[in-house]
């Protein structure tokens, strides 16, 4: 089915990125990158055998030069032909993404920062600080005085549109609706620091983390669902973080979901009951592919349509911007044309549903 034009034509907010390979990568680190094992496996075939890589196959081919349905073999062939930032610029620019939010706390030594991607693409940038990341950086800090002082400091500046917490990753999704004092973190942090076993994972600083970066004001996201094989899938059910949203709803900053895949109906019923709560459908919706459509709808079910957004959680490969962006367009289009042929809802409905969801709901919330 063609795309209705005017969701064709509608400019979008990513509300949740990351940045693009800063060098062109091997057959073996595409792969691994177009989904979220952590590599390719002899026993499992070529990850070009799969949604997302039939979905580069026939739609990222063409804009290379090369037919629809080319072999993987063909597609990498010509891309490696071409300069990275020829690659990452062609893609960018036809994904019709006008303003990114950046997480810029994963892996940045091998990542474009956000103003190197915006300027590729003709675009805006604005900075999604990880908190987790920000505070095992600034964990070297003289004093405590002097931690909380950079921590806050950081978390107001004035590029920073919002922060993200991988809590998902490090401790589960199950926060308490207690704050933790800012003693009880600090004790934390110290055992932590001491102990310097890797990546933070206290639950008393993770949940002290968030409140920090709800006092600044930022909007917060949070990693839910799919992800890579760090995760516990079940500790990643957004249901978990009721208590956390119940506690929060009456301080008036929005708190987001992101990806959400498979508890993107859960995720939809939290954002309609807190009015606090908004969600996507995030890198789900490339990594489906084909079946992009299906879940889409599934994820609006019952959401208010002002409280869901497009983001693409695209990371390293240009490819996912641009995928993410037309699968959304045709997933958003099949919805808006399914519910014009049933009679739920207007033309002029259809129009406003698909701005809100592709880019009003994101100035709104991020204050853009």
């Amino acid at each position: 089915m063609a795309i209705l034009p005017f969701v064709a034509e509608l400019g979008l907010i990513d509300h949740h990125c990351h940045g693009v390979l800063r060098a062109d990568s091997t057959r073996e680190e595409f792969e691994s990158l177009l989904l979220e094992a952590d590599g390719v496996a002899p026993l499992g075939g070529s990850f070009f055998d799969s949604a997302i890589g039939f979905a580069v196959r026939r739609w990222c081919a063409p804009l290379l030069d090369l037919p629809r349905h080319a072999s993987a073999e063909e597609y990498l062939e010509r891309r490696n032909s071409l300069h990275i930032t020829e690659v990452s610029r062609t893609f960018l620019m036809a994904s019709g993404i006008h303003t990114f939010l950046v997480d810029g706390g994963f892996q940045p030594e091998r990542l474009l920062a956000a103003g190197e991607l915006a300027s590729l693409a003709g675009a805006v940038s604005h900075d999604i600080v990880r908190l987790e990341h920000l505070a095992e950086e600034l964990s070297a800090a003289a004093t405590e005085t002097e931690f909380l002082h950079q921590l806050r400091q950081r978390l107001r500046a004035p590029s920073v549109v919002g922060a993200k917490s991988v809590a998902a990753y490090r401790m589960g999704l199950a926060l308490s609706g207690e704050r933790p004092s800012e003693s009880e973190a600090l004790r934390a942090m110290n055992v932590w620091r001491a102990r310097n076993p890797g990546p933070l994972k206290d639950p008393v600083v993770i949940s002290w983390l968030a409140w920090e970066a709800l006092d600044a004001g930022l909007p917060l996201q949070f990693h839910v669902g799919y992800g890579d094989s760090d995760i516990d899938l079940h500790r990643c059910d957004p249901s978990l973080l009721t208590p956390f949203l119940r506690a929060t709803s009456g301080l008036g900053v929005p708190i987001l979901l992101l990806h959400n895949y498979p508890f993107h109906r859960q995720a939809g019923y939290l954002a309609q009951v807190f009015p606090h709560v908004f969600c996507d459908l995030g890198l789900a919706t490339h990594g489906l592919g084909h079946q992009a459509s299906r879940v889409f709808a599934e994820a609006l079910e019952i959401v208010p349509y002002g409280k869901f957004l497009f983001s693409s959680d695209a990371f390293a490969l240009p490819e996912l911007y641009y995928l993410g962006a037309l699968l959304f367009r045709r997933a958003l289009s099949d919805f808006l044309a399914d519910g014009l042929h049933r009679d739920a809802f207007l033309e002029d409905d259809a129009h406003r549903i698909a701005r809100l969801i592709a880019s009003e709901n994101a100035a709104r919330v991020y204050k853009l």
